[in-house]
């Protein structure tokens, strides 16, 4: 049965503990995307990583393997949570999923801001031939590490499709002025 999950980015300590904040899972776009697919009778998993900022691998893990991957399981990640979907899948090559969708995908590609998170794999050359396909959305005025994040993602792997958008910034509700994301829907959705 197809299913999807949705994987927050890994905000600031400030961000993560500001009250005036929703949880990493229901800020952006993420619940608009999660109800849009439960609407369309897709089962739609939003993990919440407790401690985000603190990006420790083991948690995050845990977190997302409470819900099936399956065959037929889309992959869709902002972030960190996206770049968590390139590791998870590098490290673990029995896995086979439906489509990946990686939406301004960070691997701290400067290695300053992770220890044992993304710094201790290599990208499988080869993840594209175990999903129904992957799609990286970046902006080109995201951060510089995002940008780099795209471009060795380019370098290590061959068959993903990519598409860069125009002032989008970090694809987050204050650049998208919505927490609605109906490009995304629209890939999402399409046959």
């Amino acid at each position: 049965m197809k299913n999807a999950i949705i994987l927050h980015g890994g905000p600031s300590k400030d961000e993560y503990y500001d009250p005036t904040m929703p949880s990493m899972s229901n800020a952006h776009w993420i619940p608009w995307l999660q109800a849009q697919l439960l609407k369309k009778d897709i089962p739609t998993a939003t993990p919440e990583i407790p401690n985000a900022y603190d990006r420790n691998w083991l948690v995050w893990s845990r977190e997302v393997e409470r819900f099936d991957i399956t065959k037929e399981t889309m992959l869709i990640g902002h972030s960190t949570g996206a770049g968590f979907f390139i590791k998870y899948l590098s490290i673990h090559p029995e896995l086979q999923v439906g489509r990946v969708i990686l939406v301004a995908p960070w691997l701290d590609p400067d290695r300053t801001k992770t220890v044992n998170f993304f710094d201790d794999f290599e990208i499988d050359s080869e993840l594209v031939k175990r999903t129904n396909g992957i799609t990286v959305w970046y902006s080109d005025n995201d951060e510089e590490s995002v940008l780099k994040t795209a471009e060795l993602i380019k370098k290590k792997t061959s068959g993903i499709q990519y598409k860069e958008f125009h002032n989008y910034g970090h694809f987050c509700i204050g650049d998208l002025k919505s927490n609605e994301f109906p490009e995304l829907l629209e890939l999402i959705t399409e046959e």
